[in-house]
C-alpha cells in the first residue's frame, strides 16, 4: 500500500492555464471578423427570402380574397407593409428594422399593387443590402411571380 507521501498527483501548473488560454483568446481574436462576415451574409440572405415570402403571402391573398392589395415599402420605418387596396385595413407587417439591412425602393416605386388575379400592375426589382455592402435582389414580374437572383 503505497504511503501518502510517495503518490503524486499530477496537475496543470498556473504558467501551462495562461499559455492555454492565450492560444484560445488568439483563436477567437483571428476567427471574430470571419464569423460576422458570415452571420451577416446569412442575415441578410434571410431578410431576403422573408421580403420574398410576403409578397408571396401577398399575392396569394389577393386571389384568395378575390381582391386588390397593395405593398407598401416604409424605408424610414424600416417596415413592408400589406393593406387591402380598395379599403381601408392593414393586413400583415413585417419589420426589418433587426436585420441589419437596407432595403431600397423598389424601382416601381415605394408602393406595389396585387390584382385578384394574382398579377402585379408593374414589374419590378428590389435590392436588399447587408452591413457589409453586399447587395441580393429580387424581382417581381408582371405575372406576379417572385424571384431571388
Amino acid at each position: 500500500m503505497p504511503r501518502e507521501s510517495q503518490r503524486h498527483e499530477r496537475g496543470w501548473s498556473l504558467t501551462e492555464l495562461l499559455i492555454v488560454l492565450a492560444i484560445i483568446g488568439l483563436l477567437a481574436v483571428l476567427a471574430g471578423p470571419s464569423y460576422q462576415a458570415v452571420a451577416a451574409r446569412v442575415q441578410a440572405r434571410s431578410a431576403t427570402v422573408e421580403i420574398a415570402s410576403e409578397l408571396r403571402l401577398a399575392r396569394q391573398l389577393a386571389m384568395a380574397r378575390r381582391e386588390r392589395l397593395r405593398v407598401v415599402f416604409d424605408r424610414e420605418g424600416r417596415t413592408i407593409t400589406l393593406r387591402r387596396a380598395d379599403a381601408e385595413g392593414i393586413l400583415h407587417v413585417y419589420d426589418y428594422a433587426e436585420k441589419g439591412v437596407v432595403v431600397e425602393d423598389p424601382t416601381a416605386g415605394p408602393e406595389l399593387l396585387f390584382h385578384p388575379s394574382g398579377r402585379s400592375v408593374t414589374p419590378t426589382t428590389i435590392r436588399v443590402r447587408d452591413s457589409q455592402g453586399r447587395e441580393t435582389m429580387f424581382t417581381v414580374s408582371i405575372t406576379g411571380r417572385v424571384s431571388i437572383s
